[in-house]
């Protein structure tokens, strides 16, 4: 399967300040999926962003990466009030995903043990494979793999991942290479997230966030 690109953003796990400019200066890019973080930025501010994307045509992701009941809640609340498509990220509670459904925005919850800030992933490959089992049959269709943060081996994990479980699967966080875009494609998940790597310049360097976008695009596009 061909993945696509879920560009966040975001830079170290926060939403950048002038996240609107980027976007607009970024709109016309043949990429469809767009998302930043629930930290970074003051509601009305992620509202506009949001709007922004929805009107350019985008599908829209708000990442959370909270830990607590309460705090997930608010993220989804805070999902709803800024007009997203889906949530991603937060620990599955049951109060989320019933909330999300009520108001018909979908729901990606993390998956296997995640904790601290940056985040970490712990658990055996079979155990998160599992856990996504047990969430399926609670009616989550998808999930938000933080694969590159596990703490033993994220490739392997992403490809037994990807291969064991039937559901939309989103890789997030350190696609930071062409080689790991490579991988992508040879694994096969619905879709991976990219943020810090291209305001990293990690394409193309000197670049601008849009020209590491262009030639991640480009790239994705040829294959």
């Amino acid at each position: 399967m061909k993945p696509c690109i879920v560009i966040m953003l975001t830079y170290n796990d926060v939403t950048v300040k002038d996240a609107m400019e980027v976007f607009q200066e970024c709109k016309d890019i043949d990429v469809k999926h767009w998302g930043f973080k629930n930290v970074g930025l003051p509601k009305d501010q992620m509202k506009a962003v949001a709007t922004a994307m929805k009107e350019a045509g985008k599908e829209t992701f708000l990442e959370v990466v909270t830990y607590d009941e309460e705090s997930c809640l608010d993220g989804a609340k805070t999902a709803v009030e800024c007009g997203f498509d889906c949530l991603m990220g937060t620990l599955y509670f049951e109060s989320v995903h019933n909330y999300l459904k009520e108001h018909g925005v979908e729901y990606m919850p993390f998956v296997g043990k995640v904790s601290g800030s940056p985040s970490i992933l712990e658990g055996t490959n079979e155990e998160i494979i599992e856990d996504a089992k047990n969430m399926m049959a609670k009616g989550i269709k998808g999930f938000d793999i933080l694969a590159y943060r596990h703490v033993v081996d994220g490739e392997k994990l992403a490809r037994d991942f990807c291969k064991a479980v039937d559901a939309k699967i989103c890789i997030a966080g350190s696609i930071n290479s062409f080689g790991r875009i490579d991988t992508m494609f040879d694994i096969g998940p619905w879709g991976f997230t990219m943020g810090s790597a291209l305001f990293d310049k990690k394409f193309v360097a000197d670049g601008s966030f849009r020209e590491n976008l262009i030639a991640v695009a480009d790239y994705m596009a040829k294959k």
